[in-house]
């Protein structure tokens, strides 16, 4: 079977078993096709900011891997966790994510998420359940299993983690830990792996040895999916009953996507590494072309209809900008100096 189809690892999902389907609808997808576009768009101009001078540290896209992203995000809903990494920003948006939280973070508006202290894509919201990126290898996946289970203590019903990582983050520790202890809990815990084929530089085949990552899935006794990341419709589907299935009590789901970055691991990167033949490949697809060419096919939109999604989402992120570049940067003379997890930015709750 082409690693590109969905592919259910036995180990935990019996033949018998039945996944609720969730459904590919026209609102949906047009509604994820127009978070992608938001995505794109917005980190065209954080990246043009970067090369200009404008942003400090780093700037991490997500152009080739927004429909995995998005899938993750829309599926989710009020009073679930989410986790996003750093090529996340569909995702980030589809869940709730205000551009204008996003620009000013990496602007360094004192307004922002972050207050100016923190750069790019180490921002969230925790008390919305959108939790700030601590690392990109792994460390989220025990941090989502442990908010999960806080839930689970306080007698909370109903709800889903979800976090993502890449393929070079699955060889690591905290991914063996975390997915371990929510397997042995049998936490509703959604894993979504990006397989881009490059841990920054190395390739796939310096990482592991197996011929699908989704392989994994059975040694922890989870259930495991295994995707085409460029096909919008498949991720929608694949991740949406993923989560479904999370939801309903039947523990971690391991979610393996097969896709390509579309570009190096930052902007500071030119990825003279990435194989030529796998640009030119199936993987090296450009899933929001894609994603626009399936709804034309199906008449789910007009050329007329994506003309004005584009102009409204440039007009978002200009606003955006224009905004975040307004406001005041920090000034150490007027900063108290507390760190994030106590009173004043803790968003609200009072802890001495």
């Amino acid at each position: 079977m082409s690693p590109h189809k969905l592919r259910a690892v036995l180990q935990a999902l019996s033949p018998t078993s039945s996944t609720k389907d969730t459904g590919l609808n026209r609102e949906k997808f047009r509604q994820a096709f127009r978070w992608m576009l938001l995505a794109r768009l917005s980190e065209e101009k954080y990246a043009n900011l970067y090369r200009a001078g404008k942003i400090q540290g780093g700037v991490f896209i997500g152009k080739g891997q927004e429909a995995l992203s998005v899938s993750v995000g829309i599926s989710l809903r009020k009073g679930d966790i989410f986790a996003p990494l750093i090529r996340d920003q569909a995702g980030r948006l589809a869940f709730g994510e205000s551009l204008l939280d996003a620009t000013r973070t990496y602007l360094g508006s004192r307004l922002g998420p972050m207050r100016g202290r923190d750069g790019n894509v180490h921002r969230g919201r925790p008390r919305e359940g959108y939790f700030a990126m601590i690392s990109h290898l792994g460390a989220m996946i025990p941090t989502v299993a442990g908010a999960l289970l806080a839930k689970r203590f306080k007698g909370e019903k109903d709800f889903v983690g979800a976090t993502c990582i890449g393929d070079g983050g699955t060889s690591t520790g905290a991914f063996h830990e975390g997915l371990n202890l929510a397997a042995v809990e049998k936490l509703p815990l959604v894993l979504v792996v990006a397989n881009n084929h490059y841990a920054y530089s190395t390739p796939t085949s310096r990482q592991f040895v197996c011929a699908d990552l989704v392989e994994k899935a059975a040694g922890y006794g989870v259930e495991g999916y295994s995707l085409d990341g460029t096909s919008l419709s498949e991720c929608l589907e694949v991740v949406g009953n993923a989560v479904e299935r999370a939801r309903s009590g039947n523990g971690p789901q391991l979610i393996v996507a097969t896709l390509l970055r579309l570009g190096g691991h930052g902007e500071h990167d030119d990825a003279h590494y990435i194989d030529e033949k796998l640009k030119q490949s199936e993987v090296g697809r450009d899933c929001l072309k894609l994603a626009e060419k399936f709804l034309l096919e199906k008449n789910w939109g007009t050329k007329a209809e994506l003309d004005e999604w584009r102009a409204d989402a440039l007009r978002q992120i200009e606003d955006a900008v224009a905004t975040a570049q307004r406001e005041p940067h920090p000034d150490p003379n007027l900063d108290d100096w507390r760190p994030l997890a106590t009173q004043h930015l803790s968003e609200g709750h009072h802890c001495e």
